[in-house]
């Protein structure tokens, strides 16, 4: 088969290997797209994965070939769960997989889905309906890591699978809170969709791109929710749009040091900063902010990854989203935005090294590129 293998830092080279052969338990997956994650730029050209010679890529859909522990699934599509937990430490006999001690991982610790096929476990794969596209599929990942963290800032029932009503849903807070998604790449706009569609719209967003602005727009998100760090203070926007109190609950999406500042300074009182983005760097704070912190009482927290184990986790709700809007499609009610019309760029897997080099120089504006296979 062909694929992509990142034999040391800065070298990815697109080449014919033998194709894998699963172990028990495993399924032998045809991919068929696979999105560049942010993390895969580090990865490939400033610290090299866990072990290489590897695959990346660990943003992908494809369909089922073999699996001897299944055979139902042969055939199927599916989505891909890309941490591979121990099943044996306290976290992961407590459900949550995603903070396993001991995890492999798709793409960063064994191979990925830069490939035409890759071996995944079984309990890693997530059958598709008919009518959620390979493509979406592909980002379930991201989705659910933006899932994920609202889940953790709002509570595990501010975004259910069982919501009646996601337009009233924020009536379920003696006042809806004012939120702040800073941070416009992938997970960020995704965050901010999914808000939107749980019905919390109370929501300023803080971006530095032209493309973040249309995308936004396009989820139905006004002009005055939005603002560009190119053209305006975010610190004095913020206090303007919640009346000098700041956000209730604001998601960090970056990952620098004056970003975790200025998510304090914009918190407020008794608030909660959500913290999302992978750090670029050691994470610093100014004495005046720390103290902050404690004056105001805030709730820090941190978010990773996200929850896989079955009905109600986020990859399950995600789903049952998409294929909501699916069923719902050229009604009134039908969302004018799919989490596919982030997707800015394409290329074959032959062209990977295009779509790394885009995100790596920012030569072009882009959000989400997707490789097909």
């Amino acid at each position: 088969m062909k694929a992509q293998i990142l034999f040391g830092i800065g070298n990815i080279k697109y080449a014919e290997i033998d194709n894998p052969t699963p172990k028990p338990g495993e399924a032998l997956i045809k991919v068929s797209s696979c999105g560049i994650c942010g993390s895969d730029i580090p990865r490939v050209f400033k610290t090299g994965a866990h072990n290489m010679p590897l695959i990346p890529g660990h943003e992908f859909s494809g369909t089922v070939e073999a699996c001897d522990s299944d055979l139902s699934l042969i055939g199927k599509r599916v989505g891909v769960f890309p941490l591979i937990p121990c099943g044996k430490c306290p976290q992961c006999l407590t459900s949550h997989y995603e903070m396993c001690e001991n995890y492999s991982y798709l793409g960063s610790r064994r191979d990925g889905g830069f490939a035409e096929y890759v071996c995944v476990p079984a309990w890693n794969l997530l059958p598709l309906p008919a009518k959620v596209t390979d493509e979406e599929a592909a980002m379930l990942e991201p989705m659910s890591v933006a899932v994920h963290a609202i889940r953790r800032a709002l509570g595990p029932k501010a975004i259910s699978v069982n919501t009646r009503s996601r337009a009233s849903k924020a009536m379920q807070y003696m006042q809806p809170p004012s939120i702040v998604v800073c941070g416009l790449g992938t997970i960020g706009l995704l965050t901010a969709l999914f808000l939107k569609d749980a019905g919390f719209f109370d929501v300023l967003c803080i971006g530095n791109k032209d493309i973040q602005k249309i995308k936004l727009l396009e989820m139905g998100y006004l002009e005055n929710q939005y603002c560009d760090v190119r053209y305006a203070d975010p610190i004095s926007f913020i206090k303007e749009k919640t009346a000098g109190r700041g956000a209730d609950i604001y998601f960090e999406c970056i990952g620098r040091s004056e970003s975790y500042e200025q998510a304090v300074k914009c918190t407020a009182p008794l608030g909660t900063v959500m913290l999302v983005g992978n750090p670029a760097s050691d994470m610093e704070l100014a004495k005046d902010t720390y103290w902050q912190i404690l004056r105001n009482q805030l709730t820090i927290l941190g978010t990773w990854n996200s929850s896989y184990y079955g009905k109600g986790d986020d990859w399950q709700y995600v789903l049952s989203r998409l294929t909501t809007w699916k069923k719902v499609s050229g009604s009134s009610s039908a969302p004018l935005f799919s989490p596919a019309n982030l997707i800015t760029h394409r290329f074959p897997v032959e062209a990977l090294e295009t779509g790394l080099d885009i995100m790596r120089r920012k030569s072009e504006e882009y959000v989400k590129i997707m490789i097909k296979l």
